[in-house]
């Protein structure tokens, strides 16, 4: 066994239950951890997350330093780096997995130069429950839908023999084993606009805990109700935290377990979706690239410039749409009900392709996850497994008076209808001349009207539906 190791950094932002660092520290006199930031995965995309990870890393700096850790950061690409890594240096390579394919190829390249170089290395099961070859049909065919999915990966789980946590050792010095490392300020977006997130977020592994103990305490009893009220606290917001890692699945799913009590099942439930989602870019890897459902290629998308501009700004004309759009240029973050909202308006009030939606979207996410965002693209869309079918159409009056009847959410967001009453607040084009001065606004100048007519566009979406050949939604 070599005298150092390196823990490659990847979406694991914690000390807690990690277990490339526990084994690291437990066999080695000196630890290295190396976060490598490959600019080229966040070129013109993924703008928003560049903030979490720099913040992620500067908490994670500070968690190591009780184990005598450094943190080291550079910035190449993975196989480069890895690539330079000789058995002179008398190294050895620790990590936890990425379910991304992208990401296994380049675990695969890097396992062969290491076995070629006779460099000793261990990988780890990432932060997911099972691992997606582990879940499979009687006949050894992949899942397309979630129920039995699901059914079939808690009784996997369950059955499954669990590591015990191995806790990190404390070393006797820190090393610096790089050279020509970055700062975690090198990694920030050179737009500022990500500096408004520190009013929201605090990207660290002990928040995420705290935010663990809050769900079980306040919310986990009535979550079956209140996750789709975007006025209230009503959800965990612990997705950022899952897809960096400062949140451990398996503890999160055992405190959940232990909890038995109210909405802990549709919780349990709503983890079973990203591994659904894992499970879907794996099996069926062309849904990075295009439609599930090959009949959707012959869909007939409109290319509209403005209207999708409209709809990044939050100025539709719809006001439960709007708000979910400048809630998440404001945070980095939107509701889950209304994320269903707003794409079901695009991809079918608007008829801009999925894929434009899903591309903003990965810019402007904190919690933003490659198998997350296109499958659940893909599902409001109607091409992709287990899909919502394509005559579900979201009417965005209705949904605003069902789950934001008291406006909150809206106003909130869409301050200029702050003085209109609910009964108008979704669907204020309704209101007459006397009425838009006596609630001191006018519509066409403070706030839009809509730049389409929902029956209307219902009627083209419909047809548009109907003129695919063959089209069939069962899985």
């Amino acid at each position: 066994m070599t005298k150092n190791s390196i823990v490659w950094i990847r979406e694991d932002f914690r000390c807690e239950n990690n277990e490339a660092l526990s084994y690291a520290t437990n066999n080695h006199r000196a630890v290295s951890a190396v976060y490598i930031y490959n600019s080229k995965k966040f070129n013109k995309l993924r703008e928003a997350q560049k903030w979490w990870i720099s913040k992620s890393l500067d908490y994670l700096k500070g968690n190591l330093d009780q184990f005598n850790i450094n943190l080291e950061i550079v910035s190449d690409e993975e196989l480069n780096f890895f690539y330079n890594i000789k058995k002179s240096r008398d190294i050895s390579i620790y990590w936890n997995k990425i379910y991304e394919p992208n990401e296994i190829l380049i675990e695969k390249k890097i396992i062969v130069h290491f076995k070629k170089n006779c460099i000793f290395y261990k990988n780890f099961k990432g932060n997911v429950l099972n691992e997606y070859t582990e879940v499979l049909k009687n006949d050894g065919t992949h899942f397309k839908v979630f129920t039995p999915f699901w059914k079939s990966a808690e009784t996997v789980f369950l059955k499954k023999e669990r590591k015990k946590i191995i806790k990190n050792k404390k070393l006797l010095k820190k090393v610096n084993l790089l050279k020509n490392t970055i700062s975690t300020k090198d990694i920030l977006p050179k737009k500022k606009w990500y500096k408004k997130f520190e009013k929201y977020w605090i990207p660290s592994e002990k928040k995420g805990s705290e935010i663990i103990k809050s769900l079980l305490k306040n919310k986990i009893k009535k979550y079956n109700y209140y996750r789709d009220l975007p006025g209230i606290e009503g959800t965990s917001k612990l997705s950022p935290y899952l897809k960096h890692g400062q949140v451990s699945i398996e503890i999160l799913w055992d405190k959940c377990q232990e909890a038995k009590e109210g909405g802990f099942r549709k919780f349990i439930n709503e983890l079973g979706w990203r591994e659904f989602s894992y499970n879907l870019i794996n099996s069926f890897p062309e849904m990075l690239k295009g439609n599930l459902r090959k009949e959707f290629d012959n869909f007939p998308w409109e290319k509209n410039k403005k209207f999708f501009d409209l709809w990044k700004m939050g100025m539709t004309g719809y006001p439960i749409v709007d708000a979910g759009m400048r809630e998440l240029y404001e945070t980095g973050w939107m509701h889950n009900r209304i994320r269903m909202v707003v794409a079901s308006f695009l991809v079918k009030h608007l008829r801009v392709h999925w894929m434009e939606g899903e591309r903003y979207f990965r810019n402007c996410l904190l919690d933003f996850n490659e198998a997350s965002n296109i499958a659940q693209w893909q599902w409001v869309a109607g091409c992709g497994a287990d899909a919502a079918p394509y005559f579900r159409i979201f009417n965005p009056v209705l949904q605003g008076e069902k789950f934001d009847k008291n406006g909150l959410y809206t106003k909130k967001w869409v301050p200029e209808l702050k003085n209109i009453p609910n009964k108008l607040l979704f669907k204020p084009w309704e209101m007459d001349e006397n009425s838009q001065r006596y609630y001191n606004i006018k519509l066409g100048r403070d706030y839009p009207f809509p730049i389409v007519n929902h029956k209307i566009a219902r009627d083209l979406a419909l047809n548009a539906f109907k003129s695919i050949k063959n089209i069939n939604f069962k899985n």
